[in-house]
């Protein structure tokens, strides 16, 4: 059965260079009522966060690409040959995505569709899109592909501090007493998604600086004796920071080299707000 793969625009995967037909479902950033982008295809990161740096005012929020656009992209799957379709979504601990598609899905005919639950957003999440497109490709059967990406979901980590709490606030995210207590004395939350893919505080910490060395240090050692792939993702933070956390991995790990640093995608960069930053890991899997 010809099979292919969807994700949606939380894993970033147009920031990665590859060669798989692999369709997105664009969620829309959202200014205004007059102001609405798709993400990347109207709005791109760098575009994305220039434009909160430079307008104070601006607090975007977010919305979902529309039923309309989904049965668009199941009727082009359906055109092209695939009889079968792999959606990757983000954690449906963050968005009812997940759900509005299997509704479509219980309605829409001649395309059998299956709702995957990455239970994380970005890398993580563009990784198992690539791997899934990729064994589809090599003949693997679906039971093989939904074991491996079983193993991706259940074998990463992503922990992320913020730059400031007021997106966090503005989204519902963080309550507003909370936020605004914790940014007069400068406290700072350290976040990871747990293994269900629901956000979850793991400590509040004094500032910036000492919340990216807890940070490091945690992944640091969840990852002695693993056989992983680093990674860092981000919402505009500068090269300073991001040559800041590298380097304190490669001090101890200069195995990894080079690691990999992926933009955080503006869809997800409106809850989390600018200079959030994120260092994670992925076990590598063997055969």
């Amino acid at each position: 059965m010809k099979t292919g793969v969807i994700v949606c625009s939380n894993a970033a995967l147009d920031y990665i260079p590859h060669d798989e037909y692999i369709p997105v479902f664009r969620s829309v950033v959202i200014f205004s009522d007059d102001e609405k982008y798709d993400d990347y295809t109207e709005i791109k990161a760098e575009d994305f966060y220039n434009r909160l740096a430079t307008d104070k005012a601006a607090f975007p929020h977010t919305a979902f690409v529309s039923p309309g656009k989904m049965i668009e992209i199941f009727d082009e799957m359906k055109e092209k040959g695939y009889e079968r379709v792999l959606c990757i979504l983000i954690s449906e601990q963050l968005s009812s995505l997940a759900k509005t598609v299997r509704m479509i899905a219980d309605d829409y005919e001649g395309l059998d569709i299956i709702v995957y639950d990455s239970r994380t957003i970005a890398y993580p999440q563009a990784l198992m899109a690539l791997t899934a497109a990729r064994m589809f490709n090599e003949g693997k059967e679906l039971e093989e592909v939904l074991e491996r990406l079983d193993f991706i979901r259940d074998n990463n980590h992503l922990v992320f501090c913020v730059e400031t709490l007021d997106y966090l606030i503005k989204n519902g995210r963080l309550s507003k007493f909370a936020g605004t207590i914790a940014n007069f004395i400068k406290m700072k939350p350290l976040l990871h998604l747990d293994k269900m893919g629901a956000v979850e505080t793991l400590k509040v910490i004094r500032t910036t600086k000492k919340a990216r060395q807890a940070m490091i240090d945690l992944i640091l050692r969840e990852i002695e004796g693993k056989d992983v792939t680093p990674c860092i993702i981000h919402a505009n933070a500068s090269e300073e920071v991001i040559k800041e956390i590298k380097d304190s991995v490669l001090q101890v790990h200069p195995e990894f080299k080079d690691i990999a640093v992926y933009p955080l995608t503006p869809v997800v960069g409106a809850h989390a707000g600018p200079g959030t930053i994120s260092l994670g890991y992925i076990v590598n899997y063997h055969e």
